[in-house]
C-alpha cells in the first residue's frame, strides 16, 4: 500500500482548524485500515520475535527494582480485571496494565530498539497492544497488526522531528515522544477506530506528549521504565478508550496553527510521517539485543566472544584487554555501579564465565567477587573519536592480549541482532528462555513461546492469559 510522499512544511499548511492536510488523511486512513490489511510473511515473523522478546522482558523485568515497583502499584489497584500482567497472578484496568506491563519491560536493558529513531518501540508498543487487544478480544491477527502500525506509527513521528538529534538539541523526552504515538497508534488499532477517530487519538496523543531528558540521570533505572514504557503505553490505551467512549479532538494536530510540529520542530518535514508508510516496516528495522546489557556493550561483548571461541582462550592465558568504542559511548558505559551497564564488569564475566546470562548481568554480587574484579582489571576501555563519527552504528575493537606473547583482534561493525546481523528464530527463543524459565518452569515457559510463535491462530487474545500468568 505505497502512500505519496508529501514535502510541504508544517507552516506551509493552511491555519485552518478544521482542515485535514494531505498527510493527515493518508495517515489516519491508513492507520484505520491496518486492523484489517494482510501483513507479509517476514514482516509477520519479525513481529512475533519482537513479541517474544519484549514479553520476555516484562517477566525478567519482575525481578529488578523498576519491576518490583510497578507490581506493587498493580497490587495497590485491585479493582477491574481486565488485563494480564505478564509473569504474575495479577490482573488490572486496561491502562493500568498497560502502565506496569511497559515498567516491566524496561526495566533494564533487555528490550528492542530502532536505530533509525533512536527508540526502544517495544515496551510501550506491545504492552499497550497486549492491554487493549485483550480488553476488546480481538483475534491474534488484529494483534500482531496493532503492534506493527504501532512501530511504524511512533517511529516515524521520532524520525519526523528529528531523531536523537531532537532530544540533544531540544532537551525533550524523544523516547517517551515516540512511544506515546506508537501505544496510541498500537491502541487505536487493536480498538478498532475508523480513520476520523484515528485524527483524534493523535491529537490526545500529542496533548499526553511531554517529558525531559533528565531521566539520563537516574541512576536506578526505575524513572527510565516509566517514561519510556510506563507512562506511554497507559497513555495510548487510555487515549483510545476515551475516543471509543465517545471523546474527540482536533482534526489534524499535524498542521493549522499551534499545531504539534510548530511547536516541537517547525522546520520538520510531515511527509516523513507517511513515508513509504505500507511499503517499509518498522518492526524491520528494529534491533533484538543479544546481550542483556546497555547498547554500548553489545558489539565489545560479541568480539570477545568471538576471540574467546576462534583461539579457544580461556581467562587464565589472558594477558590485558583493549577495547575502543565511540567517546559518547565510552562515558556511558565506563566503570558504572550498575552491572549490566558497566562494560569492564560485562567483559570480565565473559572472562569467567565464556558469556553473560541474564542473571550475571544483573549479579550486584559479583560486582565484588574476587575473580570477576581480576579480570575487570585487564580490561582498558578507550573512547574512540574515530568510531564517535560512525554513530549510530555502534562499532567496537577488541584486542585480547595473552600470557604467551599472542594478541588476537577482532572489530564488530554489525552487531548481533541488529538489522545487518539479525538473530534467527532459535536464538531469540534461546534468549527468552534465559529470561523466563528461572521464574516460570521450562514447561510453563515453552507454552508461551508456542503460543506467541503461532499467535495469528489465536481466535481471541485472551486465550493467551493461563500462559502469560504466574502458574499455567
Amino acid at each position: 500500500m505505497l502512500l505519496p510522499s508529501c514535502v510541504m512544511r508544517a507552516q506551509d499548511i493552511p491555519a485552518d482548524g478544521a482542515a485535514v492536510s494531505p498527510v493527515m488523511s493518508q495517515l489516519s486512513d491508513y492507520m484505520s485500515r491496518a486492523k484489517d490489511q494482510p501483513l507479509p510473511d517476514a514482516v509477520i515473523e519479525q513481529a512475533k520475535l519482537h513479541i517474544l522478546d519484549t514479553v520476555g522482558a516484562m517477566i525478567s523485568g519482575a525481578t529488578l527494582p523498576p519491576g518490583k515497583v510497578a507490581l506493587a502499584f498493580a497490587k495497590n489497584h485491585p479493582g477491574e480485571r481486565d488485563a494480564t500482567i505478564a509473569g504474575s497472578g495479577l490482573l488490572c484496568s486496561p491502562a493500568e496494565a498497560a502502565l506496569v506491563n511497559g515498567m516491566l519491560a524496561h526495566s533494564d536493558e533487555t528490550d528492542d530498539s530502532h536505530a533509525p529513531s533512536h527508540s526502544h518501540p517495544g515496551c510501550a508498543v506491545i504492552p499497550a497492544a497486549l492491554a487493549t487487544g485483550e480488553y476488546y478480544k480481538i483475534n491474534g491477527a488484529q494483534f500482531l497488526r496493532s503492534v506493527v502500525l504501532g512501530y511504524d506509527i511512533g517511529t516515524r513521528v521520532l524520525m519526523t522531528l528529528g531523531g536523537a538529534e531532537f532530544q540533544s538539541e531540544t532537551h525533550h523526552d524523544a523516547h517517551g515522544m515516540a512511544n506515546t504515538f506508537g501505544a496510541s497508534a498500537a491502541s487505536g488499532c487493536a480498538a478498532g477506530l475508523d480513520a476520523r477517530q484515528m485524527r483524534w487519538l493523535l491529537d490526545l496523543a500529542s496533548q499526553q506528549d511531554a517529558g525531559i531528558a533528565a531521566w539520563q540521570r537516574d541512576s536506578e533505572h526505575i524513572e527510565k521504565s516509566l517514561v519510556f514504557g510506563g507512562m506511554p503505553a497507559r497513555n495510548g490505551v487510555m487515549a483510545a478508550e476515551l475516543i471509543r467512549l465517545g471523546a474527540t479532538g482536533v482534526s489534524d494536530v499535524f498542521s493549522g496553527a499551534d499545531n504539534f510540529l510548530l511547536a516541537f520542530a517547525p522546520e520538520a518535514n510531515p511527509g516523513k510521517l507517511v513515508e513509504q508508510l505500507g511499503q517499509r516496516y518498522e518492526v524491520t528495522r528494529t534491533n533484538i539485543k543479544k546481550w542483556t546489557v546497555g547498547s554500548p556493550i553489545q558489539a565489545p561483548l560479541d568480539a570477545l566472544e568471538l576471540i574467546m571461541s576462534q583461539h579457544s582462550l580461556k581467562r587464565e592465558s589472558v594477558e590485558r584487554v583493549v577495547v575502543r568504542i565511540a567517546s559518547s559511548s565510552a562515558k556511558t558505559v565506563n566503570n558504572r555501579q550498575l552491572p549490566d551497564i558497566s562494560l569492564q564488569q560485562m567483559l570480565a564475566v565473559m572472562l569467567v564465565d565464556g558469556t553473560v546470562s541474564f542473571g550475571a548481568a544483573h549479579d550486584l554480587a559479583r560486582m565484588n567477587d574476587p575473580v570477576v574484579t581480576e579480570e575487570r582489571s585487564k580490561i582498558q576501555l578507550i573512547g574512540d573519536d574515530e568510531l564517535e563519527k560512525l554513530l549510530p552504528k555502534l562499532i567496537a575493537v577488541v584486542e585480547v592480549s595473552t600470557k604467551d606473547g599472542s594478541t588476537y583482534s577482532q572489530r564488530v561493525d554489525a552487531v548481533r541482532g541488529t538489522v545487518a546481523n539479525p538473530m534467527p528464530r532459535a536464538e531469540v527463543v534461546t534468549k527468552f528462555q534465559d529470561l523466563t524459565e528461572s521464574i516460570l518452569g521450562k514447561t510453563h515457559c515453552d507454552k508461551l513461546v508456542e503460543f506467541i510463535l503461532n499467535v495469528e491462530r489465536a481466535t481471541t487474545l485472551g486465550s493467551i492469559r493461563p500462559v502469560l500468568r504466574e502458574s499455567a
